[in-house]
């Protein structure tokens, strides 16, 4: 459908739609709006890589694909190294990779895929160097398997092997810090993003285009089957995770740091508004809630220092 003029310049996303109805996604779930966004940013010019996850079944079974894009499923484990590999082919046939023009090469893979699984082949990815753009669609948890914990599950969150309840046996570690161990590889360009902020999105991955080299962008994406939360407040989680910052908007570029909330020199809300909204977190004491309150202040503390000493 032809968009009219002057609805598109009204829009602050782009018009285009290169991801179709059909698609099997769970109602409200934030990977599927976050490959949307990818490929408004990106157009039909883009090669998606997606390893064994939520997005293998989202894309649609073999011989169809939701997707107005080029895509090839892979081992779990092989995101970043298969993104390399196909980078490395490309410019050996002389085809141009990132800027306006060229062709992108996005690995897309979940958090069990990246924090745990896929870590050292991500490693490699970013210590070579390649052309191409990683985005780890955080969940929080192996949703795709039955609702696992991952070592991005946060503290005192319910899942299947960490089930709570009278023995009180929820996750007892804090979500593992992805973007900073990539920023420690000193790649060019890190960021994260969410799902309930599109623009701040684009805008990202539009940066990660013109970038030489890896970029990394770390993108918060409900799921209301695993968060045992409402299908019509994924986008409100999303916004609450930011503005409580548990999951703070910032990025990294080439050495420097920027943070991206909407309202900066707000203090953060407090941790439980965000929890209420969920199931998973239901079997939390108070301890616990002030607990993982305290953690959530202390990160959003050394971002700040950080922005104030790298920016």
């Amino acid at each position: 459908m032809e968009i009219p003029e002057n609805v598109r310049k009204r829009l602050s996303i782009p018009a285009e739609e290169h991801f179709f109805a059909g698609h099997t996604a769970c109602q409200g779930c934030g990977a599927s709006l976050g490959i949307r966004y990818v490929l408004k940013a990106y157009g039909r010019k883009t090669i998606f890589v997606i390893p064994a996850c939520c997005s293998t079944i989202i894309a649609g079974p073999w011989p169809y694909t939701a997707l107005d894009a080029n895509l090839f499923h892979t081992a779990f484990e092989t995101t970043g190294a298969v993104i390399s590999g196909i980078e490395a082919a490309l410019k050996a046939r002389g085809i141009k990779v990132k800027g306006d023009d060229g062709v992108m090469v996005v690995g897309w893979a979940g958090d069990g895929g990246t924090a745990d699984i896929g870590l050292q082949a991500l490693s490699g990815f970013l210590e070579r160097g390649h052309d191409a753009v990683y985005i780890m669609y955080d969940n929080e948890a192996y949703m795709n398997t039955g609702i696992q914990r991952s070592s991005s599950t946060p503290y005192g969150a319910w899942t299947t092997n960490t089930p709570g309840g009278k023995r009180h046996f929820l996750e007892k570690r804090h979500k593992k810090k992805v973007i900073d161990i990539v920023i420690a590889h000193e790649v060019p360009y890190a960021a994260t993003a969410s799902v309930a902020f599109p623009e701040d999105f684009i805008r990202k991955l539009k940066k990660a285009r013109k970038v030489e080299g890896p970029a990394f962008i770390q993108l918060f994406a409900p799921c209301p089957t695993g968060w045992r939360s409402p299908t019509d407040k994924s986008i409100e989680l999303a916004r609450l995770a930011v503005q409580t910052a548990y999951f703070p908007l910032f990025e990294y570029e080439n050495g420097k740091y920027k943070i991206n909330m909407p309202s900066p020199k707000k203090e953060p809300k407090p941790i439980e508004e965000y929890l209420k909204l969920q199931g998973r977190f239901k079997y939390m004491t108070k301890e616990d809630i002030e607990y993982l309150q305290s953690w959530v202040l202390r990160e959003w503390e050394k971002l700040k220092k950080l922005a104030e000493v790298f920016g």
